[in-house]
C-alpha cells in the first residue's frame, strides 16, 4: 500500500558502543543531503576526544555535526529535557536549509525522549522517570539528605514512598536518590505519578489516532547489531587503540582541572557528567600513582593491567546495558505507539562487509522511507532481525509493579527485587554451595548436643 508524502522526517541510528553508529551516520548524510545530531551524552562534553570516543574531523568528511563538544567540562550532563529542548531547535534549523537531520548516539534515554511525544508513557516503567527528571544541576545544595549513605537514603525513601523503595535495590544509589528528588522537588510521590502515567495510557489503549503517545516525527530507526562475543573482542581492541592514542593524557588532564579546582576552593562533584566516563575513572588511581612518584616499577605495572581491565569490562557493561535499553524500553516504546515497524535492525557483525550488510541496506530502506515507497517488514531482513525483534514478554514483566518484590537472602548478604533475580539466586551454585555449608554445619552442631543430652 502507497503511504503518503513524508513531512518533517527523522532519522535515528541506535545500538551498542563500538558497532559503527556514526560511520552510518555519515555514510547516509553524504547521500541524503543530511547533517547529524549527537546524541550521546558524553560527547556533548568539549574536548577529550579519546575518552569520549568522538568521531574525528576527517571521519565526519564534511558532513555537519551538532551538539558535539558544546558544553564544558565542570558543567553538569544535560537532563532529558534539556536534550530535547535543544535537538529539536537544531532539527529546525537543519530543516529550513533543507537538509534531513540524522540523531546518532548512545544515550538511548536521550533517544528515546526526542522520538516519542511523552516519552515517560511509552516506556512503561519507572526506570525512565527515575532517570530522566528535568531536574536542576545541584539539588545536594538545597537539600542535603541526598548526600547521605545509601543506608540513610533508603531508609528515608521508605518514610515517603515505599513503593519506589520496594522497587530499586539497596545498593542503587541513583536511582533511590532520583525518586527522593521528585519527592523533594515536587512533594509528590514517583510512584504515584508513575500509576497515573499507567492509567492515562490505558484510558488511550485502542485510540489510534491519539497523537499525544506516539512519535513526535515520522521516523526511521536503524539499530546496528554485533553479535557478542565479537563486539566484546571489538571493544576490548579499542581499548587498547585509546591508550596507544593518549588516553593517558586526557586522563592527566581531567585529573589537573580537578586538582585544580579543588585548590582554589571550587571543588567539582566527582559523581556526575564527565568525571564518570569510562576511561577516567578506572586510570585516575594509576595517574595519582605516577604524579606523586609512590609506587615501584612493578606496582605501576600492576595498577595498569588493572585498569585497563576494569575499563574493559566497564565499556562492555555499557554495551550491555544500551542493547537492554533497547530491548526492553524502546522496542516497547515503539510498539505502544503502533510504530514497530520503524525500527530496521542491521548486522554489524562483519567489520569487512560493514558497507554490504550495513551501509548498503540501510540507503534502500531510507530511499523508501523518504519517497513513501512500501517498506519490508523489518523481521524479514535478516534471521537476527527475526530474532532480535521479538518483544520479549518475560523480560517487559519484571518492570510491573505488580512484580516488585524485596527478597534479602541472610546467607549470602544478596537483595534481589524481581521474582525472576531471586529464583536465579536462589539456584545459583554460590547460593546452594553456602547452603549446604550451612546445613552441614547445623548438622554437626545438632549432632553434639545430642551426645551431650
Amino acid at each position: 500500500m502507497t503511504r503518503a508524502p513524508l513531512k518533517n522526517p527523522l532519522i535515528a541510528i541506535i545500538g551498542a558502543t563500538g558497532t559503527g553508529k556514526s560511520e552510518l551516520a555519515v555514510a547516509l548524510a553524504q547521500r541524503y543531503n543530511g547533517e547529524i545530531i549527537n546524541g550521546d551524552a558524553m560527547q556533548l562534553y568539549e574536548g577529550l576526544p579519546i575518552i569520549t570516543n568522538k568521531i574525528t574531523v576527517e571521519e565526519r568528511k564534511g558532513v555537519p555535526h551538532h551538539l558535539l563538544g558544546c558544553i564544558g567540562l565542570n558543567e553538569p550532563t544535560w537532563v532529558v529535557g534539556t536534550f530535547v529542548k535543544k535537538a529539536i531547535g537544531v532539527i529546525e534549523k537543519i530543516r529550513s536549509r533543507g537538509m534531513l537531520p540524522i540523531l546518532v548516539g548512545g544515550t538511548h534515554y536521550y533517544t528515546q525522549s526526542l522520538l516519542f511525544i511523552d516519552a515517560l508513557a511509552t516506556t512503561k516503567d519507572s526506570d525512565t522517570l527515575a532517570e530522566a527528571q528535568d531536574f536542576v544541576p545541584d539539588l545536594a545544595a538545597k537539600y542535603p539528605i541526598l548526600n547521605e549513605s545509601d543506608e540513610r537514603l533508603m531508609e528515608e525513601l521508605e518514610k515517603v514512598d515505599p513503593v519506589m523503595a520496594m522497587r530499586w535495590h539497596p545498593k542503587d544509589r541513583r536511582k533511590i536518590q532520583r525518586s527522593l528528588e521528585i519527592w523533594l522537588q515536587t512533594g509528590r510521590r514517583a510512584s504515584d505519578m508513575y500509576a497515573e502515567q499507567r492509567e492515562a495510557k490505558l484510558a488511550n489503549t485502542g485510540n489510534a489516532s491519539d497523537s499525544d503517545q506516539g512519535l513526535r516525527f515520522p521516523s526511521l530507526v536503524f539499530w546496528i547489531h554485533a553479535e557478542t562475543e565479537t563486539l566484546r573482542e571489538r571493544l576490548d581492541r579499542r581499548v587498547d587503540n585509546m591508550l596507544a592514542r593518549g588516553l593517558l593524557d586526557e586522563v592527566a588532564s581531567l585529573d589537573g582541572l580537578l586538582r585544580s579546582n579543588a585548590s582554589a576552593d571550587m571543588p567539582i562533584d566527582e559523581t556526575k557528567g564527565i568525571f564518570v566516563s569510562i576511561g577516567f575513572k578506572e586510570f585516575r588511581p594509576y595517574d595519582s600513582a605516577i604524579r606523586e612518584g609512590s609506587c615501584s616499577e612493578k606496582e605501576l605495572s600492576r595498577m595498569r593491567e588493572d585498569a585497563v581491565e576494569r575499563t574493559k569490562i566497564a565499556t562492555r557493561q555499557y554495551a550491555k546495558r544500551q542493547v537492554r535499553w533497547i530491548e526492553r524500553k524502546l522496542m516497547s516504546g515503539l510498539d505502544d505507539a503502533r510504530s514497530g515497524d520503524s525500527l530496521y535492525l542491521l548486522d554489524g557483525t562483519d567489520v569487512s562487509a560493514f558497507n554490504s550488510s550495513v551501509v548498503e541496506p540501510a540507503a534502500r530502506l531510507l530511499d523508501d522511507f523518504l519517497t513513501a515507497t512500501p517498506m519490508p517488514a523489518p523481521s524479514s531482513l535478516s534471521d537476527t532481525a527475526k530474532s532480535m525483534l521479538q518483544v520479549n514478554q518475560s523480560r517487559q514483566g519484571t518492570t510491573a509493579p505488580q512484580n516488585w518484590i524485596r527478597e534479602r537472602c541472610q546467607l549470602c548478604d544478596v537483595t534481589c527485587v524481581t521474582e525472576k533475580s531471586w529464583a536465579q539466586h536462589l539456584h545459583s551454585r554460590a547460593h546452594r554451595r553456602l547452603e549446604s555449608k550451612q546445613r552441614a554445619l547445623e548438622s554437626g552442631i545438632t549432632g553434639r548436643e545430642q551426645e551431650h543430652g
